[in-house]
């Protein structure tokens, strides 16, 4: 795939997805982190790009800075809904202005101080080398997120966060929500770790994870996915897949509901592929 590395491309690039709708486009960003959707806007420097198509409600759109944008792969397959993968293309690929890198090595030999300099007089001192031989510690992600327990966007929270296919990411919640009332009028509340069923609130057939209790919080990688997640309070996992994550609630009736939970995700930094 012929590579562009000129400011200018982006205007292109714009242009012929968003006049191209059915091409799907993979977005490969600095931190390592792949987006694959469609590119429907460029406006202050920022992509909007769609992700999903719409399945059980997880359609979403991210905004991402063009600074932030390694390259920007355009694929004719169509193909929205599945984890990025590296294809041959024909159509030219964004990749952001070329910059020198701060360790490139020059001619000019380093500074050194003259005879007769002042004493006062700084001279060169050389930056420090690391000699641990190890690269700079990646910093964690963290998102800050409240998930509702209604049926708004069928019931799932999406996270803004694109996961990586083996990353470790850690999920904790607290709060409370009501799931309505049961046979007797009561109110109905719910950690994150869900409610036990009782005598007055039968087993719910419609949650989405069977099992598990109602009103414990789920998540989902990706639209098109329905191998769901129990989170609860706390949970640790290792993504099996690439997409958006999604997060919501185990009910199946989900009308009477109301309030959030606080959520935050921790995944560590992704490197390049």
């Amino acid at each position: 795939m012929k590579k562009f590395l000129v400011h200018s491309v982006v205007a292109f690039a714009l242009v012929f997805a968003v006049s191209v709708p059915i091409l799907a486009d993979t977005i490969r960003l600095k931190d390592g982190s792949v987006i694959r959707g469609q590119i429907v806007s460029f406006k202050n420097e920022q992509f909007t790009i769609l992700v999903g198509s719409g399945a059980r409600g997880r359609k979403s759109r991210i905004t991402v800075y063009m600074e932030d944008v390694d390259s920007i792969d355009f694929d004719a397959s169509g193909n929205t809904s599945g984890p990025a993968e590296d294809n041959s293309s024909s159509q030219p690929a964004y990749q952001p202005p070329y910059q020198q890198p701060t360790n490139q090595p020059t001619n000019q030999p380093p500074y050194q101080q003259p005879a007769n300099q002042p004493s006062n007089q700084p001279s060169y001192q050389p930056p420090p080398t690391n000699t641990s031989g190890r690269g700079p510690v990646p910093v964690p992600i963290q998102i800050n997120v409240r998930v509702h327990a209604d049926n708004a966007s069928n019931g799932w929270t999406n996270s803004g966060f694109v996961v990586r296919r083996g990353q470790r990411i850690r999920i904790t919640a607290s709060g409370r929500v009501s799931l309505g009332k049961d046979r007797n009028g009561a109110d109905r509340w719910s950690t994150p770790d869900g409610v036990a069923n009782t005598p007055n609130t039968p087993f719910d057939r419609d949650k989405l994870m069977s099992r598990e209790r109602t009103g414990a919080l789920i998540a989902v990688i990706g639209d098109d996915n329905d191998d769901f997640i129990l989170i609860g309070r706390d949970h640790d996992f290792v993504a099996q897949r690439d997409g958006v994550l999604f997060l919501g609630i185990n009910e199946g009736n989900l009308s009477d509901n109301s309030g959030t939970f606080d959520v935050v995700i921790v995944a560590e930094a992704s490197g390049p592929r």
